[in-house]
């Protein structure tokens, strides 16, 4: 037997609701769906397209390669300060992403902490080039894939990894072999959320790289740039970020609480 819900509950929840997917509603109503496949085409959009996709996988990919390992040196190995360290890993998904841009700034730019090293020896300049935009991507989406992979890490029965050590399997043989594949769907899922925050960042990618087309202008800053010159425009690159952003979410379905 279903039960009325009470008023009190129902009423804010539907205002809630519709606070939530009525702004959504206006970006579809708005959309130029005649002229949409001819805007898609056009070049700005596609250059702006093209650069987001190539950034958001290659920023993927280091958090990839520096944020598992650091995931499993969180979950696996005890250590004095690990509770300050997964606070520092995650404060870049509280902190604003324009106070990111300015400390990737004072450590990697030109007189940064790091950047006038890389300067001098190197002649590396990072701030606004097309790296700059996958490092600020980096900053701000590796979070996701290391909280996803270091909760996967935590709920994997580790008695696997015991036998395969007592078998002689190295501890490189043993992560290889027996605990990525453990943790092969928390590292998937926290790679596609890493991904979609990487393609969907603003405030980091404009204040340490810029807003230059073609080198670092991305589509959440063509769709900021578009709003005063070609709203239209705007707003086909805003449903493109819509879809990904839908794709995810489905993609991820099983992975949320009380998913069906």
């Amino acid at each position: 037997m279903i039960r009325r819900p009470p008023a009190v509950l129902l009423l804010p929840a539907l205002v809630g609701l519709a606070f939530l997917v009525l702004p959504l509603g206006g970006l579809l109503a708005r959309a130029p769906w005649s002229t949409l496949g001819t805007r898609l085409a056009e070049p700005q959009v596609l250059e702006a397209l093209r650069l987001s996709l190539v950034t958001a996988t290659l920023a993927t990919a280091l958090c990839l390669l520096f944020g598992v390992p650091l995931a499993w040196l969180l979950a696996r190995v005890p250590f004095p300060g690990a509770r300050l360290l997964r606070a520092l890993v995650t404060v870049p998904l509280v902190l604003p992403p324009v106070v990111g841009g300015v400390a990737l700034l004072l450590a990697l730019g030109r007189r940064g902490l790091v950047g006038q090293w890389l300067d001098a020896w190197f002649g590396l300049t990072l701030p606004f080039t097309t790296a700059g935009v996958v490092l600020a991507e980096t900053f701000v989406a590796m979070p996701f894939l290391v909280i996803s992979v270091e909760g996967a890490l935590r709920g994997a029965d580790q008695r696997f990894e015991e036998a395969a050590a007592t078998l002689g399997a190295s501890r490189w043989t043993v992560f290889r072999r027996v605990t990525l594949p453990l943790v092969a769907p928390g590292v998937a899922a926290g790679a596609v959320l890493c991904w979609a925050r990487a393609l969907g960042e603003f405030g980091a990618t404009i204040t340490f790289a810029g807003n230059f087309p073609g080198r670092t202008q991305t589509m959440p800053l063509a769709v900021y740039l578009a709003l005063e010159t070609d709203p239209q425009a705007a707003i086909v690159l805003s449903l493109v970020l819509l879809a990904v952003s839908v794709l995810v979410l489905a993609a991820l379905r099983d992975r949320w609480i009380g998913a069906g």
